[in-house]
């Protein structure tokens, strides 16, 4: 008989802690949002979510979060790569500073990004005159959840950029590969379900990101409203209906964001594999 030596627990036990704490944290919270919105039938759905400035809300939140984390896919792979490839002084800070924004608080990410930003701030006061307004405009909100984003992408690409042998890079230019075709046909292959993995996450988290952001935005109905804003708005209306209503379309916008995502993971993965 094989005896289990395992430090962890057995495999009924750990199911059983498993299921029990994503039913309590995840499973059923989501379940009570979509008895809110099945009471409240489809008519009452579409009154809430109809208004112009929850459509705007809706669309600001999810442009913003793709524009930022297309940018924190490009610059989270040069950093990652920096930070792998190459040894020079003050690596090590640059390292550890990524991780700032998983410690920082964000209210406090968004006061110091609006100070530096802001009209009368250090960089507002030089971009201002030449019609480049960051802070309470659009740009602000992309900046401040590039801020937040950015190490998502970084700490899921660094492992794998670490696990690429140069030696594969070497080879592709010697057969007189240059070095645009060896970073698309040698290099992206390989990274392409990480970088796939940051994005979602990236994309995840700022679409749910509220803290840094009403500060930097302005919070301009139609403008600079995000709909986690909105959502707060309506709660201290005590209007619940209509805020379970922008939940639930949230909710169902992140789902099929992230469901083609993870296709294109699938696909990509696939593709590694066949080749």
């Amino acid at each position: 008989m094989r005896r289990d030596t395992s430090a962890l627990p057995g495999f009924g036990l750990g199911l059983g802690v498993l299921l029990s704490a994503l039913a309590l944290i995840v499973l059923l919270p989501l379940a009570a949002l979509l008895a809110r919105g099945a009471a409240m039938g489809p008519a009452e759905l579409a009154s809430h979510l109809g208004s112009r400035r929850v459509a705007n809300a809706l669309a600001l939140s999810f442009r913003a979060a793709l524009v930022a984390s297309a940018a924190n896919l490009v610059f989270g792979l040069l950093l990652a790569w920096v930070l792998s490839r190459y040894r020079f002084p003050g690596r090590r800070l640059i390292d550890a500073a990524v991780d700032l924004p998983f410690a920082l608080p964000t209210a406090v990410a968004g006061i110091a990004l609006t100070a530096l930003y802001a009209p009368a701030g250090l960089f507002g006061r030089v971009l201002e005159p030449l019609g480049l307004r960051i802070a309470y405009a659009e740009p602000g909100i992309w900046l401040a959840l590039v801020f937040v984003g950015l190490p998502f992408v970084v700490r899921t690409v660094q492992p794998v950029i670490d696990e690429i042998d140069p030696e594969w890079e070497e080879a592709s230019a010697t057969l007189g590969a240059s070095r645009l075709r060896t970073l698309r046909r040698v290099v992206l292959p390989v990274l392409a379900p990480a970088l796939l993995t940051g994005f979602a996450l990236a994309l995840a988290r700022s679409v749910g990101e509220y803290g840094s952001v009403i500060f930097i935005a302005g919070n301009l109905p139609n403008l600079t409203e995000i709909a986690p804003l909105l959502i707060v708005i309506r709660l201290e209306e005590y209007n619940y209906d209509a805020a379970a209503a922008i939940g639930l379309a949230m909710l169902g916008i992140s789902f099929a964001m992230l469901f083609v995502i993870n296709s294109l993971q699938v696909w990509s993965r696939r593709r590694i594999g066949h080749a």
